[in-house]
């Protein structure tokens, strides 16, 4: 399939209008980077601009001083009536900040945050919903050289309060509560539980956002509107490595890992796929629809977009209440010009027609965090773009900050489902398990062969895992994904899915690991074993196969509300199936065949218990609910 390729109208206007980017990368990819990064504000130039004398700890533009929220903000400041942020809530509020009053707000909090004791070096804990405080807290941290991190409102005190003892951070800001789906969440409630358990935090910001009644520590707690100060504070000079935020990421072990960003060369990364993937312009209007808590929210919703001067929009609460459509409702209200979405939001919006609103203004759309299928592609294509909008299908990871692999909107064909090329100044390649490539169509590791600019700089405190996991399956010096994936005859680049046992629910990646050790902390359940089962709206839902004392309703609930408990409702089980064994390889439960019996209905060949097959492959694939086989 030679693939679709952009409207001419978008590619005469586009950042990236040369095809030979592509070329001059690949022969000078140290020029290219440097030109990105020369169109930020630097206080001192690098020296260097690549450290590979301490492999796998690389580092990019050494010795190069600047901040982040200087570049987000102060730099764009004199532009006194631009929009920077537009925020809708869940029940309609509306706020703008132009991009001065963003400088002032910002300014302010990091005085007031001074005020308390936060420094340069400094740890803070984000535990916030999608509100401009949200974006104002991690620019005022960044403004004073503080690591942020950012923690999803959706999950769990429990899973909340390891990140913070993980970080070892000493502050946290947080909101007395936020609505979702209708509802008020008292996040101040489960704030206060996850400070006591991590036991590191001294002083707890709280942000009145909804009015609600919120126990309040008088020695520890402080609104976030009595701490503000107003006058200028400087923005601190950094070191182009210092520590710019803490995002943690689930993987093949049952804790999650706290990725270290990078100051430079972050922001230089997402800076430039800001311009080249997102076609990011000053007078665009982007809203990512990911929460500020995910790295999407942080690179394309607050990073990349505000350091090109754009305009952010963030919305609250679910972007499908209370009507599946008001999704294209904010992008008409508005005039939304880029949208960068999951696939499962797009499927979710299918029922609508979109041809009831004015969504014109849409010159752009862009997927992530999940494979998408074909058929979604292209209703995306023809039903919303009306083969008038080109689509980016990126690829990237938490711990590459930026993307990867993406269609330039105005010189990539684009083929459905694909994520089209490696981007310039990328070495990517698909490699056996001997470290060969594959050839064409053929399954194999995505890897990336070369270092790049917005590479995460470790793991937060495991040095070890950090080398483990990620350079040591081919060397120091490449780069293994975890991902399954093939390319076409044209270079094209297809995800398959992970190799490692992680799973993407409505792009957030859930460790299945660490399903199956809460499930087993349940005293009835004696195994356990969870996969991913293919869902329609989700792309994935998680199945949970247990062997119980119990079997049944109750025990099944009580699963239900340990996962929710323990993590959140974004990893609530789609199905319990309680079974009398479960399917064995030398004693080593296998997980394929119980997907293999479901979705495939085959028998697998290497269990030493085919018999524990007969009742899986009664399933359906699509069923749901909690069943004793």
């Amino acid at each position: 399939m030679n693939g679709i390729y952009p409207p001419k109208e978008f590619a005469r206007q586009a950042n990236i209008r040369d095809p030979t980017i592509y070329s001059r990368a690949h022969e000078n990819w140290v020029e290219f980077w440097e030109e990105f990064a020369g169109e930020l504000e630097w206080f001192e130039p690098w020296e260097k601009f690549f450290d590979d004398s301490k492999a796998p700890f690389f580092r990019f533009f050494v010795g190069g001083k600047l901040n982040a929220s200087y570049n987000c903000v102060d730099r764009h400041a004199g532009k006194k009536n631009k929009i920077a942020i537009i925020w809708e809530g869940e029940n309609r509020e509306k706020r703008t900040y132009t991009y001065y009053q963003l400088f002032r707000e910002v300014n302010t909090l990091a005085n007031g945050l001074k005020s308390i004791g936060v420094g340069k070096g400094s740890r803070v804990a984000i535990y916030m919903p999608n509100i401009p405080e949200g974006i104002i807290s991690m620019l005022a941290c960044a403004r004073i050289g503080a690591t942020h991190i950012y923690i999803f409102e959706g999950f769990s005190a429990k899973s909340a309060g390891f990140r913070i003892k993980d970080s070892r951070a000493e502050f946290l800001i947080t909101a007395d509560g936020y609505y979702r789906r209708g509802n008020l969440i008292d996040l101040k409630e489960k704030a206060d539980r996850a400070v006591e358990q991590a036991g590191t935090i001294k002083k707890v910001v709280v942000v009145k956002r909804a009015g609600n009644d919120v126990e309040f520590d008088e020695n520890r707690d402080i609104w976030y509107h009595e701490i503000l100060r107003k006058g200028h504070c400087e923005a601190e000079i950094l070191d182009s490595n210092h520590p710019l935020f803490i995002m943690y990421t689930s993987g093949s072990t049952a804790e999650p890992k706290g990725v270290v960003h990078s100051t430079g060369g972050y922001l230089v990364h997402v800076y430039a796929t800001s311009k080249t993937v997102l076609d990011l312009r000053e007078d665009d209007i982007i809203w990512t629809t990911a929460s500020l808590g995910w790295i999407t929210g942080h690179s394309y919703a607050v990073y990349g977009p505000l350091s090109i001067g754009s305009t952010v929009l963030i919305y609250e609460g679910a972007p499908d209440y209370p009507d599946k459509c008001r999704t294209f409702d904010i992008i008409e209200e508005y005039g939304v010009t880029v949208f960068y979405t999951v696939p499962t939001l797009v499927r979710m919006i299918q029922t609508c027609d979109p041809s009831e609103y004015d969504i014109s203004t849409v010159r752009l759309m862009g997927t992530v965090g999940e494979p998408i299928e074909p058929e979604t592609w292209i209703w995306l294509y023809r039903e919303v773009g009306r083969e008038r909008v080109p689509i980016v299908n990126t690829w990237w990871q938490t711990e590459t900050g930026g993307h990867v692999i993406s269609q330039i909107p105005s010189l990539t064909p684009m083929k459905p489902a694909s994520v089209g090329k490696p981007l310039p100044g990328f070495e990517i390649a698909i490699l056996d398990d001997g470290g060969k490539p594959v050839k064409p169509f053929e399954i194999g590791n995505l890897a990336i062969m070369r270092p790049f600019p917005g590479i995460m700089l470790e793991l937060n405190g495991d040095t070890r895992s950090y080398v483990r996991f990620y350079w040591s399956r081919y060397g120091k010096r490449i780069y293994y994904t975890g991902d399954y994936a093939y390319a076409d005859e044209d270079g094209h680049i297809w995800i398959v899915g992970r190799a490692d046992d992680v799973l993407n629910i409505s792009g957030h990646r859930i460790s299945l690991t660490e399903i199956e050790q809460i499930a087993m902390e349940i005293p009835e359940i004696r195994e356990v074993s969870a996969i991913g089962l293919p869902d329609r709206v989700k792309g994935n839902v998680i199945g949970i196969f247990a062997v119980a004392e119990n079997p049944g309703k109750e025990t099944g609930e009580k699963i239900v509300k340990k996962v929710e408990n323990d993590i959140g409702k974004i990893a609530r089980p789609g199905l319990i199936a309680f079974v009398s064994e479960l399917p064995k390889t030398s004693g080593k439960i296998a997980k394929r065949a119980i997907y293999d019996a479901i979705v495939g209905k085959k028998r697998s060949s290497y269990v030493v218990n085919p018999e524990t097959l007969e009742p899986l492959m009664k399933l359906k694939p699509s069923e749901r609910g909690i069943v004793v086989l």
